[in-house]
């Protein structure tokens, strides 16, 4: 029933108003006829009822005009002090309305004046032409408190509303903010798990597509060899799944726990990586220089990544049929290098300097503190090379030439 009637309130704010009018005409009326030691005032009753009604009338635009409602009703009260009336509360009810409804409005300057030049003109006018018995001290303090009071009340709630509504703006912020970082967050690991995909199965496409062509051709001539290629297919098929599925599995509830770290590959499994392209015509050598050090997570499954799609690369746009993978352990870095030979690729628009495995193979680099390079090589084929710090660091600028 109070929320319902304070949501018919905020949304009519002229009944308010008007019952707030009748309300100080109520209590204003009496103040008129207020007089020391209980005597009767010397003055007729109607000027009293005449400036209280000008006043509270003059309130129903205290929102939208808050500085004339204060003019007016400062021009009543002076008025009703020079007629003879004691300057009381309820003389003033009026005036103490319009001056919270300035200070809520307006800022702390306008409603200090519009209140000083107030207490000065009442005291003024008690001074000058008010009762000759009404004692000093009650001329002075009665207008100076009374008009204070309100326009301090008022300020304090305006600079509460203000504070409310800083804070609460700080809120959304906050919030927005934190859905933006999580978009983000989202963002990249949606990124991280395409070049994941991508990197899968742009691996094991290539050399199975190879695979199955080789198959076609030899399945009537050379069935033994058919049947041995046949059989690597299965296998290249199998790994596919599996890093198909690790990947996958990336997607899913966080508590759930059916997969497992080894599946996620790393340097360990680089030999394993350079036998699965046998398959499709490739010899890969791998050679280590240097003692090896460990490697974060992040920074294992990045070589892995990269090595498998610049030799994918290799597989697909080179005419060479080997390629060497060596790595180079210094004091602070490992320095991983991929390169192949001959003198020719298969298309030269499909060098490796656009679409999406080279910017993978940047974006991969760069999110763990390292840099990768990209060139041909002034002998003849292609090269890939990629240092990553032991330690992360902040990404280091690379380029591609």
């Amino acid at each position: 029933m109070i929320q319902r009637l304070q949501r018919y309130l905020s949304c009519h704010p002229r009944v308010v108003d008007a019952a707030v009018a009748v309300a100080l005409l109520a209590g204003s009326l009496p103040g008129s006829m207020v007089s020391l030691q209980g005597g009767a005032p010397g003055i007729p009753w109607w000027p009293g009822l005449l400036m209280t009604g000008v006043s509270c009338t003059v309130l129903l635009w205290r929102r939208s005009r808050p500085r004339t409602a204060v003019a007016l009703n400062l021009v009543c009260a002076a008025a009703g002090i020079a007629l003879g009336y004691l300057v009381t509360a309820l003389l003033l009810g009026p005036l103490m309305v319009a001056l919270y409804a300035l200070a809520v409005r307006t800022g702390r300057r306008t409603a200090n004046t519009f209140a000083f030049t107030g207490v000065a003109l009442l005291i003024g006018t008690a001074l000058l032409a008010g009762p000759d018995d009404e004692p000093l001290v009650l001329k002075l303090l009665s207008p100076a408190f009374w008009l204070l009071l309100p326009t301090s009340l008022g300020t304090v709630t305006r600079l509460r509303g203000a504070y409310l509504e800083a804070v609460q703006a700080r809120a959304e912020h906050a919030e927005r903010s934190r859905e933006e970082e999580a978009r983000h967050r989202v963002t990249e690991e949606r990124m991280r798990i395409a070049r994941d995909l991508h990197d899968v199965v742009a691996h094991h496409l290539v050399p199975a597509n190879i695979q199955a062509g080789t198959v076609a051709r030899f399945l009537r001539t050379r069935p033994e060899e058919a049947e041995r290629i046949v059989s690597e297919l299965t296998g290249t098929t199998s790994v596919a799944l599996r890093e198909l599925k690790a990947t996958v599995g990336l997607l899913r509830d966080a508590n759930d726990t059916t997969g497992s770290a080894e599946d996620t590959p790393g340097l360990a499994r680089l030999p394993d990586l350079a036998a699965s392209f046998e398959g499709a015509g490739l010899t890969v050598t791998v050679t280590s220089e240097g003692e090896p050090r460990p490697l974060s997570a992040g920074a294992d499954l990045t070589v892995y990544r990269v090595v498998q799609e610049a030799l994918t690369n290799v597989t697909k746009h080179a005419v060479t049929r080997t390629a060497e993978v060596r790595l180079t352990y210094s004091p602070d870095r490992l320095g991983i290098t991929v390169t192949n030979g001959g003198r020719g690729r298969r298309s030269d628009s499909a060098v490796p300097n656009s679409g999406y495995g080279l910017v993978g193979m940047h974006e991969r680099a760069r999110s763990v503190g390292g840099r990768l390079r990209a060139r041909p090589r002034p002998e003849g084929g292609f090269e890939v090379v990629l240092q990553l710090p032991l330690e992360h660091r902040p990404a280091e600028e690379f380029a591609v030439t």
